[in-house]
């Protein structure tokens, strides 16, 4: 017998202390200065040349400190220190309002960065993240170049940061807030944690009260204990978090985005700025991505291009495909049209670093006969111009229509996205004009039908002389009708009145489809009589 090897994973963990201050911080300076001024050596300045940063929120019917910079820290200022206090022991404190707003969308923004190392990012809120390295540490020279290098950026951009590397998301987390730069090799996370505080844990603070209370100060502590003892006092959810803690079991992260199918990407020693270069590198992405579905009989259905810029920040462009795309020309072509039509242009800065293509969602790729059928080639082109303009204008302003089962002319089709329900929309079977007989509805039909004055019909059934519609009044010498239709009761409770459609003509030769809404005397609820109401709902060529 022979024994398989097991890849144990590896989870990193980043936590951001100083997160909105360090957001606020990056705010001014970017407000303030040229962003070329903002690294690690400029920032320590301008840290001694500006006063203490504090963020408050309320609580408790009160301000209260939430978030602190460095220099507020070193004068004895301390979270949850009510901001009169703070004002007493350092008047000159710049104090911000708390925005979680905005520290959420710079944690994501964070997280959208992480993707260069691995796809699998998940957020730890309030201030962290999780990330599963499993398998691609060696890409970056090991885990401890990877951990060095990742920190060394995020210092570069401004966050205060600290990092751990273990087996497991609760060891890692814990040793973020007590040991920066710790890597715990597999199996040992138990002695790791051991000798932290079990306020390191993050459970609940009823939780660690009652461990302390009862003299248990350490995780070491705790682990000793009997697992029934802690599951039958603290809750079987925090001995299973101890258990993550120590090693003994493991939870999976959960992943922000969804792991593509098929990645390729393009890293650059020297970042690329200009649009030839940036154009060149997506379409040889392109063939390289075709070329690794094309092994297992795929293609693309919609592709997503990560543009990573050299200062942080990350602009994901995404085209969808109605039918799988196994073509890099086809691929290339539809992110030109993208980011041609892009309202926010494409932003280099001081240049893209990294450059990842995906393919976020696959197909099997039915093979067809298509140079002898010329149904199924011209399919392929309106597929083709369909994404296209979806590409330009966006998916959901392509539309087709599909037919409905009912009678009630408004209803008769209904608007879907082109890409997705093209082929439908070429099966669907629309009802057949009669030969030789004017059409039955008109080539334009209005939105919402728009009301009309009729100052002539006859009763009872009859369509009207004259009637204004736009402040135009137009006379009927021909009229077809009345076209009976019943609103639909089994739909809805709502009772609807009886139309009836008439197509007309008036002495210019417009032609219009009109109808009543209501019949005479027809009587409300209450028994007084209501009169017919008239409307102009279609125009016929």
């Amino acid at each position: 017998m022979t024994s398989r090897s097991v890849t144990r994973r590896r989870i990193l963990s980043l936590w951001l202390p100083r997160l909105p201050t360090d957001r606020i911080a990056r705010a001014l300076l970017r407000s303030g200065e040229p962003a070329e001024t903002c690294d690690t050596q400029s920032r320590s300045t301008k840290t001694k040349e500006t006063s203490p940063r504090i963020v408050v929120a309320k609580q408790n019917n009160g301000l209260v400190i939430t978030a602190l910079d460095d220099a507020a820290a070193r004068i004895g200022l301390a979270i949850g220190q009510p901001l009169a206090n703070a004002r007493a022991i350092c008047p000159d404190s710049e104090v911000f309002d708390a925005d979680e707003t905005a520290d959420s969308k710079a944690l994501s923004g964070i997280a959208d960065w992480c993707d260069r190392f691995t796809p699998l990012v998940a957020l730890d809120p309030p201030h962290g993240l999780l990330l599963d390295i499993t398998g691609c540490a060696h890409l970056f020279g090991g885990e401890a170049a990877l951990m060095r290098q990742l920190c060394s950026a995020l210092k570069r951009q401004g966050f205060d940061v600290s990092a751990a590397i273990a087996g497991t998301s609760a060891c890692a987390r814990a040793l973020t807030r007590h040991a920066h730069g710790r890597i715990v090799a597999p199996g040992e996370e138990a002695g790791a944690v051991a000798a932290l505080p079990v306020f390191a844990l993050g459970a609940d603070d009823a939780i660690t009260r009652g461990l302390r209370r009862a003299g248990l100060k350490t995780v070491g502590d705790v682990a000793a204990r009997g697992r029934h003892e802690i599951a039958a006092r603290f809750s079987a959810a925090f001995t299973a978090l101890l258990e993550q803690a120590l090693g003994q079991s493991d939870a999976p992260i959960n992943p922000r985005k969804p792991l593509p199918d098929f990645i390729v990407e393009k890293r650059f020693a020297e970042p690329i700025a200009t649009d030839g270069a940036i154009a060149r590198t997506l379409a040889g992405l392109a063939r390289t991505l075709i070329a690794a579905m094309e092994k297992q009989g795929k293609g693309a259905r919609r592709l997503e291009a990560g543009f990573f810029r050299t200062d942080g920040a990350v602009r994901i462009i995404a085209v969808e495909t109605g039918r799988p795309v196994t073509r890099g020309e086809t691929i290339d072509r539809l992110f030109r049209e993208r980011l041609d039509a892009l309202a926010d242009p494409l932003d280099p800065g001081f240049g893209f670093d990294l450059v990842r293509l995906s393919a976020v969602r696959t197909d099997l790729v039915v093979q067809e006969q298509r140079d002898l059928d010329t149904h199924v080639r011209d399919n392929d082109e309106v597929a083709a111009l369909v994404d296209r303009l979806a590409a330009r204008i966006g998916s959901q302003r392509v539309v087709v229509h599909l037919p409905q089962d009912t009678h009630i002319p408004e209803r008769a089709s209904f608007p879907v996205p082109a890409q997705q329900h093209l082929a439908a929309a070429m099966r669907a079977e629309w009802p057949a004009r009669i030969e030789g007989e004017p059409p039955l509805r008109p080539l334009r039909m209005f939105a919402r039908p728009e009301p009309i004055e009729v100052t002539l019909a006859e009763v009872p059934d009859k369509p009207p002389r004259h009637f204004t519609w736009r402040r135009v009044t137009h006379t009927v010498v021909r009229a077809e009708g009345p076209e009976r239709i019943a609103m639909e009761w089994w739909r809805t409770q709502e009772v609807r009145p009886t139309r009836d459609y008439f197509r007309v003509e008036d002495e210019a030769g417009l032609r219009f489809w009109l109808y009543r809404d209501g019949l005479y005397n027809e009587a409300a609820g209450n028994g007084e009589a209501v009169p017919p109401k008239w409307f102009l709902h279609g125009l016929f060529a």
